[in-house]
Order: C-alpha cells, then sequence, then structure tokens
C-alpha cells in the first residue's frame, strides 16, 4: 500500500508540473502591458498565441512592409461606416467572422502593430478588441512598424501567409457607448466626459458640424498632447499622467472620450488604459451629438 500510494503522489506531482508548463504561458501572457516594445514582440514572435494584426488604411501599405507573420487588419472591417454614421461598433457576429478569418482563437493574445504615424486607426482597434470582449489579450506596438525597422529587425513583402481559422467568439464588454448612455452619465455626474479634440475646436471653432463647442462639463485632453512626435507613439507614462491626474484626479471615476467621429478619441482610451483608468468612448462622438435634438454644446466666453 505504502509503495501503491509513493506512485500515486508521484503522478499527481507530474500531473501538477505537466500543468503548470501548460498555464504558465498563458500566464505570462497575462501580464503583457497595453503598450509593447519592438523587442517584446521579436521574443514573443514564435509564441503560437501571439497574433499580429497590422493595421493600414490601404492594403498595397501593408504589402509593401509589415512584421514577419503578421495579418492584414483593415480598420473598415471592425470600424463600418454606416448611414448611422462614421466608424461604427461591430456586429459582434460579423466581427467574430473577421478575427477568425485572421486566425485569432479564444486564448490569443493581439498584438496590434500600424505605420505611416497611423496611431489613432490602431488605437481605435484596440478599444474595439477590449470591446468584443479581449481586454487584457490586446496590446500596441509602441511606435509601429517604425520602432521595429529602429531595432534593426527585418520586415516582409506580399499579402502573408495564410492562416487556420480561428475560433473567437466576441462576448461585448461595452466599452463603445452611445449618446443616451453619454446623456445618463451627464445627468448622474458617475463618469467625467473628456473631449479629445485640439483645443480650438474645443473652446467652439468652427470644425465642419451643425454645431460647434463641447459637451457641458468636458474637460480638454487633446489627442495630439498624448503622442510623441519623433516615436509617432505614447509619451511615457510620467508626461501622461500630468494631462490626466488633473482631469481624472480619482482613477475609480470612470471617465467617456470623444472626439468627431470616435476615432482620435481611442487615443485617450489607450494612454488611459495605459494608467490603469476605466475609460469608454463615445461612439458617435460630435458628428451625432450636433445634429442630435436635445444634446446641449457649450462654447468658451469670449474675452
Amino acid at each position: 500500500m505504502k509503495n501503491i500510494s509513493l506512485i500515486c503522489k508521484k503522478a499527481l506531482t507530474m500531473k501538477q508540473l505537466l500543468f503548470g508548463l501548460c498555464v504558465l504561458p498563458g500566464f505570462t501572457l497575462a501580464q503583457t502591458p497595453v503598450l509593447v516594445d519592438a523587442r517584446w514582440v521579436k521574443e514573443n514572435l514564435s509564441n503560437p498565441k501571439i497574433v499580429v494584426l497590422q493595421t493600414n488604411q490601404l492594403r498595397l501599405d501593408f504589402e509593401r512592409e509589415h512584421i514577419p507573420g503578421a495579418r492584414f487588419l483593415w480598420p473598415g472591417w471592425l470600424a463600418p461606416d454606416t448611414p448611422e454614421g462614421s466608424l461604427n461598433a461591430p456586429h459582434p457576429k460579423e466581427a467574430s467572422r473577421v478575427l477568425q478569418r485572421l486566425g485569432v482563437n479564444r486564448d490569443s493574445h493581439v498584438v496590434l502593430c500600424y505605420s505611416n504615424q497611423e496611431l489613432p486607426p490602431a488605437a481605435r482597434m484596440f478599444v474595439t478588441l477590449e470591446h468584443l470582449g479581449m481586454e487584457g489579450r490586446v496590446s500596441i506596438l509602441n511606435g509601429g512598424l517604425e520602432a521595429w525597422k529602429k531595432e534593426g529587425y527585418v520586415t516582409e513583402t506580399g499579402p502573408g501567409t495564410s492562416v487556420p481559422k480561428g475560433d473567437f467568439r466576441a462576448t461585448l464588454q461595452q466599452r463603445l457607448v452611445d449618446r443616451h448612455y453619454v446623456q445618463n452619465v451627464l445627468q448622474s455626474g458617475e463618469a467625467v466626459i473628456i473631449d479629445a479634440r485640439m483645443k480650438r475646436f474645443y473652446d467652439g471653432e468652427p470644425s465642419g458640424h451643425p454645431r460647434d463647442g463641447h459637451i457641458p462639463g468636458a474637460v480638454n485632453i487633446p489627442y495630439t498632447d498624448l503622442i510623441d512626435n519623433a516615436s509617432t507613439g505614447l509619451k511615457g507614462s510620467d508626461l501622461l499622467k500630468q494631462l490626466f491626474e488633473p482631469a481624472i484626479p480619482l482613477k475609480e471615476k470612470e471617465a467617456v472620450t470623444y472626439c468627431n467621429s470616435g476615432q482620435t478619441a481611442s487615443v485617450v482610451y489607450l494612454a488611459g488604459r495605459v494608467l490603469g483608468y476605466k475609460l469608454k468612448v463615445y461612439d458617435g462622438s460630435m458628428q451625432e451629438w450636433s445634429r442630435a435634438e436635445g444634446c446641449e454644446l457649450v462654447k468658451k466666453p469670449s474675452n
């Protein structure tokens, strides 16, 4: 009986060891920050759970140059234009089909890359993936393809390789919200509203919308102030804190950010996530708010 007990203990120990080996990669990926650098991507590129999606406005840009093994993600697939407005939240089933076609699985960790200084569209994809249930399983290569090349790493040309169909299924987490949500939190005071546009538009300078100004009570964090012009990535955390802490003193306080159509506001969302804030993006933004009856706008008083 003693020998049988010893054999059982050894078997149990081996089972625990094998289980540990299986979950360690997932545990490591779970600790992956919102922003990753080129060296991290290079070191983890062979991990089958890592899926690199490169966002480009045109397929030609992707085919000209991309990270080896990256897959092309056209932002319009996950932020479609409709008669209701520009850059809408995708239907969960259609989004699932898009991501499955790109080989994204339920346990995948997506790394978004961008080129040509196109951080805002990549940031919008970041918000959308978190909206679809991938919070904690999506990161952005800070600085994009330029950061990759700066490290001396090689790139590929062409359409990319075909990949097996993934099994991802979207589970909505309401990171993209509508004007009724914004009206409710304005009335309750439960959230801070952030205008991500440049200050002159926040103050009321005409910007092509039917009405100008900003949502009452909104604070202004221009998305351009968050971007390092030299690297085309986000600035360091200390500089981001200087912009966020006066606007949102408590990290427990939810913030809803908006812009013209919901894209550049995604840069504010991304920066806030880096700092640990709870954010949402008002999808319709000024395109909708300036047209909707009963949605008030205020301007900075003229001197």
